[in-house]
């Protein structure tokens, strides 16, 4: 199946972390050392273990958007790593709770509800292995940009989209919005991260346009 939610995904060993969520920013900076630092067994293995946390975080604070969200973010991540039957089971996980996240506040976290659940929509496969349909991928991702028009999350995963669609010229714009966003100073990890998958991704486009 195609790559799912890229990170979208510190400075610890891959197992060191709480197994319990204390805060947003401890399962986001949690998030990004397993994302982008980490590889093979041990990457997989660090996130069983935030997993955990993000479920446990759930379940103490069921009615907050942002637990929802970032349970479905670690959910589609780990997808990406497994990989097979296994990753659909987690990407179906991955939208119910985005779907909740978008009852309980569709605006928390800058849409990222949103954002989150149309990559889910464009990467996952259609009918009948899968939930995908890029129709409903656009109209969340767009939805999710209207939040946060700057955001180098948003504009990112919107110009991943407009690539495969081949509409490069819109791929590229939001490249260079996502390039020039606003650096995070409690996420540098993040960051720096997603700023190696833009630059990826505008070479691919730039040899489209070229």
């Amino acid at each position: 199946m195609k790559r799912l939610l890229s990170a979208i995904i510190l400075s610890v060993s891959a197992l060191s972390f709480s197994a319990t969520a204390d805060t947003l920013l401890d399962v986001q900076r949690d998030w990004a050392h397993v994302n982008y630092d980490l590889t093979g067994d041990e990457q997989e293995k660090a996130f069983n273990v935030l997993l955990h946390k993000a479920e446990e975080w759930v379940k103490k604070q069921p009615d907050s958007a942002e637990a929802h969200i970032w349970l479905g973010i670690t959910q589609s991540s780990f997808a990406a790593v497994k990989g097979g039957l296994g990753a659909l089971s987690l990407a179906k996980k991955a939208k119910k709770n985005f779907e909740q996240a978008l009852r309980l506040d569709e605006k928390a976290l800058s849409g990222s509800a949103m954002v989150s659940l149309g990559v889910l929509y464009h990467k996952v496969p259609g009918w009948p292995l899968g939930f995908g349909d890029d129709d409903k991928a656009k109209d969340l991702i767009l939805a999710g940009l209207e939040q946060s028009p700057d955001g180098i999350d948003s504009n990112y995963f919107a110009a991943e989209f407009f690539f495969d669609n081949k509409q490069y010229d819109k791929a590229l714009s939001h490249l260079q919005i996502a390039q020039t966003a606003t650096p995070r100073a409690d996420r540098p990890l993040a960051d720096k991260g997603r700023q190696l998958e833009i630059a990826t991704l505008k070479q691919r486009v730039e040899a489209k346009l070229n």
